[in-house]
């Protein structure tokens, strides 16, 4: 089968012939059709994060995915549409078939494309798991959502209004307008006004940038407001550290959310998609497009 791998960190990844994975006790074999490219894996490629995922080399790239059962498992019959991620230790999704945990996958959501669902699994998980789990978000609070536009940011306002809370977002360009229609109440353009001079009360601040945007999103918090962040750890945040879990994936495919994609690219152009990510520009998912 065709695969998207590297052979040496720090290395363009390229397509190659590899064997097909075999399923073992509990697993299941999926034919992708899709999957979608995250900063995760610039970080595993570049060797960044060998002390977190320690990885095997050569290395197939790739966590989430969306694609049907091709080996029936524990709940799951030949082709079934399912979405999943993959643990990033051991990666996979950037191929034309990968084995999980049956235990591991979601049924794929019925109101959007097969394709377009690839860019749930960590960036809606990862905005679910910050806002209801570790922020605990409730009606009526207000929730300040940076990079409103991004992967998981996209998701964060829809999950927050979801939640019934007033949603101010920060965004530029384009991304305004995208903000805006996903549900925002209220953007502000960062390039043109300083958040932290507008805002004062808000009950949560999301910060998906991380650096002095999360030190200046302290300024704008309530008494007892709450910061959570998913780059990195910081001083006065919450750090969310997204892990896999398919009870939280199978309830974020249930809400309905539109996945903001941003670009399409075949499995032959994978290293393309990964260097459209690294620009930083991206308005949403990066998906490849595998069956």
């Amino acid at each position: 089968m065709k695969a998207l791998r590297i052979t040496a960190f720090g290395t363009e990844a390229t397509l190659a012939d590899v064997p097909a994975p075999a399923p073992g006790p509990g697993q299941v074999a999926v034919d992708v059709a899709a999957a979608a490219v995250n900063p995760l894996d610039l970080k595993i490629a570049s060797g960044a994060m060998h002390g977190y995922f320690p990885v095997t080399l050569p290395y197939v790239l790739g966590t989430d995915f969306s694609g049907t059962i091709a080996t029936p498992g524990p709940g799951w019959q030949i082709g079934d549409p399912v979405i999943g991620r993959l643990d990033p230790g051991a990666g996979g999704a950037f191929a034309e078939q990968l084995v999980i945990d049956a235990a591991q996958l979601a049924p794929a959501p019925a109101g959007i494309s097969l394709e377009t669902a690839a860019g749930l699994p960590t960036a809606a998980a990862t905005a679910w798991q910050a806002l209801a789990e570790v922020a605990n978000v409730r009606s009526g609070q207000t929730v300040l959502v940076h990079a409103a536009a991004g992967g998981v940011g996209s998701f964060a306002v829809q999950i927050a209004r979801r939640l019934g809370a007033r949603v101010v977002a920060t965004a530029s360009g384009s991304g305004i307008a995208i903000a805006e229609k996903l549900g925002a109440d209220e953007v502000l353009n960062y390039r043109k006004v300083a958040f932290d001079h507008r805002l004062r009360g808000i009950d949560v601040v999301l910060d998906t940038v991380g650096g002095e945007v999360g030190a200046r999103s302290r300024q704008v918090l309530k008494p007892g407001g709450r910061l959570v962040t998913t780059p990195a750890p910081a001083d006065g945040a919450e750090f969310v550290f997204h892990t896999s879990d398919a009870a939280r994936l199978a309830k974020v495919a249930e809400l309905d959310l539109d996945v903001l994609v941003d670009r399409t690219f075949p499995l032959a152009d994978g290293a393309r998609a990964l260097a459209r990510l690294a620009q930083g520009r991206a308005r949403g998912k990066t998906l490849l497009r595998i069956a």
